[in-house]
Order: structure tokens, then sequence, then C-alpha cells
């Protein structure tokens, strides 16, 4: 009789994480977590990159007047390297990445307390996000 044991749900998660991790081509991610930023800002820069070449992508977040530009320019950079780790031997100019996916949360809030009034307290919320980014090459898809 063999022993049959029950594996955690902890360890299977990562078990496929690990074998996503290592298989060869394919999407690469990059994810920023507790960027001190607020999410509904971030929004706005994101939202102009999805689904862009990845060269036009640097090229909008380059020029885009915004400090979570920058963020995302050094996320996106961060994207790349992982796509290029991933697929040795393929060059970045001639697979034609995209950005494939971004999404932004919420992320952790600091409450602070301002003086208000009267004795009062107002309530300052300072937000923070979590980004991921997706990038893939459109010549693996077709």
């Amino acid at each position: 009789m063999e022993a049959t044991t029950k594996i955690k749900k902890s360890v299977l998660i990562r078990q496929q994480k690990e074998a996503a991790k290592a298989v060869v081509g394919g999407a690469s991610i990059a994810k920023l977590q507790d960027c001190p930023t607020s999410p509904r800002k971030m929004r706005l820069v994101v939202d102009l990159i999805r689904g862009e070449k990845v060269e036009k992508a640097l090229y909008i977040l380059k020029y885009t007047n915004k400090e979570a530009a920058i963020r995302v320019e050094k996320l996106l950079l961060s994207a790349i390297k992982n796509w290029e780790a991933k697929n040795e031997g393929k060059r970045v100019e001639d697979s034609g990445l995209f950005v494939k996916e971004v999404s932004v949360g919420g992320g952790r809030q600091l409450k602070r307390l301002r003086p208000a009034p009267q004795g009062r307290g107002y309530r300052i919320r300072k937000r923070s996000n979590h980004v991921t980014l997706v990038v893939d090459s459109k010549n693996d898809n077709n």
C-alpha cells in the first residue's frame, strides 16, 4: 500500500510558478510593488501604452510629462530584459514585441492626520499602487 500525501495549496502554486518560469519563450512579466503614486494617476499613464509596440511605448513614456511615466518606463525596460533572458538568441527588434497587458491595482495606504480647525483632524490617505506589465512578441502568436 502506498501512502498518499496531500500537498498544500501553497506548494502547488509555487510548483506551477516554477514550471511557468522554466518554459522557454512566450510572454514575460515585470511587476512594480508599492509605488508611491495614486492608482488613478498611474492609470492615466498606463492607458497610453496598452497594446502599443515596445519601441513606440518607450517613446511615449519618455516624452510624457508625468512623474509616473518615469517609473513605468523603468518597468517596461525591465520586462524587455526579462523577455531577452527568456528568449536567448532572439533580437527584440526582429520579434515585434508589444505591451500585451498592463494592470494597476491599489496598494497599501498610509493614513495620516492633518490639523484642522476647532481641534479636529482631517485624515489624509497617501495611496500607493501595484503595476503588472506583460510583454509578448507578435511572431509567436501568429
